[in-house]
């Protein structure tokens, strides 16, 4: 991601970040095979020319998608610096070493979700969300008021929270929609209603309670509002 001189995203791919990923991928793949003596990854790419292939194409990929998805105004940190600390790590998380010929781009909102990265909400991306704003309104019954990502279960009736420790793409849950709740003074939750967007669900609390100071344009690392 390169970025100005007023720290305002391009929204196009950094050298810097791509090396600071594909460092951060390399390096994890050793550590791993230095703590498991069956795993030559060597071997296992015909070489270490493959692999280091491997390695540059994820980091390629990953940045490519970073910068059309995640809010770098919201990072706290250098974004190079916080690939280098983080992305290897994440990515075995969810790929064994020898497999990341796998790699492809849902496996980037993955691996994201796992950096616990700001995302920005998209119509073609399942990113949780979990915002909590507190009540304006003195005798409304609720400390704050709510608005979650949940799924429901496909062969199963249930419906549970959609949070970033989930896999995004789950075949075993529907598309996720958003919850609007009150939560009471004791932290018990009362169901408001269901909306398919967050614009939805966003625009029936300001109807409700009028004043409810609510983010525009949430992320997947949305803090609550004071």
């Amino acid at each position: 991601m390169t970025t100005t001189g007023s720290q305002q995203p391009a929204n196009k791919p950094d050298p810097a970040a791509i090396f600071a990923c594909a460092m951060s991928l390399w390096e994890s793949c050793h550590d791993a095979a230095t703590y498991d003596p069956t795993l030559n990854l060597s071997e296992a790419y015909n070489g270490v020319d493959e692999l280091m292939r491997q390695v540059m194409r994820v980091a390629e990929e990953f940045e490519r998608w970073a910068c059309d998805h995640v809010c770098f105004d919201s990072l706290g940190d250098v974004w190079p610096y916080l690939l280098e600390d983080r992305f290897g790590k994440a990515c075995l998380e969810i790929l064994e070493p020898i497999a990341l010929a796998r790699f492809d781009r849902a496996d980037c909102l993955r691996v994201a979700l796992r950096m616990r990265l700001p995302i920005a909400l998209a119509p073609d991306l399942p990113v949780p969300i979990d915002v909590r704003v507190a009540s304006p309104l003195a005798n409304s019954g609720f400390r704050e008021f709510r608005i979650q990502t949940v799924r429901d279960r496909i062969e199963e009736d249930d419906t549970e929270p959609f949070v970033a420790s989930n896999d995004p793409f789950d075949a075993d849950f529907g598309l996720s929609y958003y919850s609007v709740y009150g939560v009471g003074e004791d932290g018990s939750l009362q169901h408001i209603a269901n909306r398919r967007s967050y614009e939805e669900a966003a625009n029936l609390l300001r109807m409700l309670v009028p004043g409810i100071a609510l983010p525009i344009k949430p992320t997947s690392c949305s803090e609550p509002q004071p």
